[in-house]
C-alpha cells in the first residue's frame, strides 16, 4: 500500500520540486500566464491559490510568509494590493487550467495556467467571440447580410447585461437560453451563455463594457456566419491551431467548402 504519497514528485528531489513550482508561481504572479505541463500546471495552481489567499489577508505575518516563497519579493506589493483588490469578491477559484494539446518532442500534455479575471484571461475572449458570432448568426435569420453590414447590430450591451444577470440571480445554465423575449437573448448556445456567466460573475461595470466592445469587434470580422465549420472552431481562434503541427487527412480544408466568404462578397 501506498500511505503518505499525497503530492507528484517530479522525478525531482525535495528542495529541487520546491523550487520549481515557487519559480511557476512567481512567474504567474508577474506574467499572469504560464504554459507548462498539465501536472506541474496543476500543482502550481494549488500553491498560487493559497500566496492569493495570504494577499486577501493583508496582515504582517501573511505578507513575510509570501515575500518567503516568492523568488522575486517585488511582487509582493501586486499580490497584496493589485490582485487582493481583484479577487476581494471571489471567494476562491482564482487560477483556471487550460488543456493546450500535446508538448512536441517528449508528447508531454501541455497545459496553459493563468489567472481568471485578467487582462489576458483566455475564457473572457472566447466568450465574447462566441457572443458576438451566436447574435450575429441570429441575427442573419431574419435579416439580410447586406443590410446589418450598413445599419449594424443593435442592443448587444443590453444581450450581454440580461445573461449576465441570469447568472447573478441564480438561474440555471439554460435559462434564458431557449426564452428569447430580448432581441438576440435566445440566440446564444447553452454554452456560450454558460461561458459568458462565468467570464463576468466577479467583473467590474467597466470590464463588462469592455466585453460588450470585444463582441461588436468579433462580429465585425473578415467572415459571415453561416459559413462551413463549427462556431466552437472559430471561437477557438489561435488556440484551435498548433503551428507546426501535421494536419490528418479528415482536417483537410476544401477548397470552396470550408473557406467562408468576406464581408466584400456579400
Amino acid at each position: 500500500m501506498k500511505h503518505g504519497v499525497a503530492f507528484r514528485k517530479f522525478s525531482r528531489t525535495s528542495s529541487h520540486r520546491m523550487l520549481m513550482l515557487r519559480n511557476l508561481v512567481t512567474s504567474l504572479i508577474q506574467h499572469e500566464q504560464v504554459k507548462t505541463t498539465l501536472p506541474k500546471a496543476r500543482d502550481a495552481a494549488r500553491l498560487a491559490e493559497k500566496i492569493i489567499t495570504l494577499g486577501k489577508r493583508g496582515t504582517h505575518p501573511a505578507w513575510k510568509r509570501a515575500t518567503g516563497f516568492l523568488l522575486q519579493p517585488s511582487l509582493a506589493p501586486k499580490v497584496f494590493e493589485t490582485l487582493a483588490a481583484r479577487y476581494a469578491r471571489r471567494p476562491g477559484g482564482y487560477t483556471r487550467v487550460h488543456k493546450f494539446g500535446r508538448r512536441p518532442g517528449d508528447n508531454a500534455p501541455h497545459a496553459v495556467l493563468e489567472l481568471v479575471d485578467g487582462p489576458r484571461d483566455l475564457r473572457f475572449e472566447m466568450a465574447a467571440r462566441a457572443t458576438g458570432w451566436d447574435v450575429l448568426s441570429d441575427r442573419l435569420k431574419t435579416r439580410s447580410a447586406r443590410a446589418l453590414v450598413k445599419e449594424g447590430v443593435r442592443d448587444v450591451d443590453e444581450t450581454v447585461e440580461r445573461a449576465r444577470a441570469l447568472g447573478e440571480g441564480g438561474a440555471g445554465d439554460g435559462a434564458g437560453a431557449g426564452a428569447g423575449e430580448g432581441e438576440g437573448e435566445g440566440a446564444l448556445r447553452q454554452r456560450t451563455l454558460w461561458n459568458l456567466r462565468k467570464a463576468l460573475r466577479y467583473r467590474s461595470a467597466g470590464d463588462v463594457k469592455r466585453f460588450g466592445e470585444k463582441v461588436q469587434e468579433h462580429m465585425a470580422g473578415e467572415t459571415v456566419p453561416g459559413a462551413a465549420g463549427s462556431a466552437l472552431r472559430r471561437a477557438q481562434g489561435s488556440l484551435g491551431w498548433t503551428p507546426g503541427r501535421k494536419v490528418r487527412w479528415f482536417e483537410r480544408r476544401k477548397l470552396g467548402i470550408d473557406r467562408p466568404l468576406t464581408w466584400e462578397q456579400v
